[in-house]
């Protein structure tokens, strides 16, 4: 598993690929106790915790809360389990953990991919060896913006990179708030004036 020191509550939702706010819920609901600290006021989940969050996650329909806890508690105190069980319920923690290897190997993959100057767009992350920022195309997917469409807009990419663009979103958030579409500000997109003597006469 790619070696990390611990995430950000954003880090460990796009390397475990569990909702943000799902994350958020599993640490207030007291399961991750010991593997969470703050820091400067951002939830920081240790690496042990991690496979323990998604524990959580997936078994959150399959056992009762008394049960996932226990489940929980016995991986944060023995993390080399192979099998969780609690009475007539088996847990496979290598299946988990090998999908939240994948995802973490993503991350890292996608931290690679970055590169930050502050003399190309002012620091803005863009897509190393590019000045295409990484939020942008991400933002484009998430509107439903076709792969195609952006492989043809921006030839020096390819589908990789754009699936780890969405990664780096997510684990990276664009800091501020994200330029807002014309078609969805509110005001007017056509610069035609309607005057009033044009209005139809009752």
């Amino acid at each position: 598993m790619p070696t990390m020191s611990a995430l950000t509550a954003n880090e460990a939702a796009a390397a475990s690929r569990i909702p943000l706010k799902q994350v958020h819920r599993i640490i207030d609901a007291g399961l991750l106790d010991g593997a969470v600290d703050t820091r400067d006021g951002t939830r920081m989940i240790e690496a042990d915790g991690l496979l323990a969050l998604k524990l959580a996650y997936v078994t959150a329909d399959l056992l009762k809360p008394a049960a996932r806890r226990r489940a929980v508690l016995r991986l944060l105190s023995e993390p080399d389990s192979a099998v969780i069980r609690d009475h007539v319920v088996t847990v496979e923690v290598a299946a988990i953990g090998a999908d939240l290897e994948s995802g973490l190997a993503d991350l890292d993959a996608a931290r690679v991919m970055v590169a930050t100057d502050p003399d190309i767009l002012g620091g803005t992350p863009c897509f190393a060896g590019t000045r295409v920022p990484v939020h942008d195309i991400a933002e484009r997917l998430a509107q439903g913006d076709a792969t195609e469409d952006l492989l043809a807009d921006h030839p020096a990419l390819d589908a990789e990179r754009l699936r780890l663009a969405v990664v780096y979103a997510a684990a990276y958030p664009r800091r501020g708030r994200p330029p807002v579409p014309p078609w969805r500000s509110g005001r007017p997109v056509s610069r035609e004036v309607l005057r009033l003597d044009d209005l139809p006469v009752a």
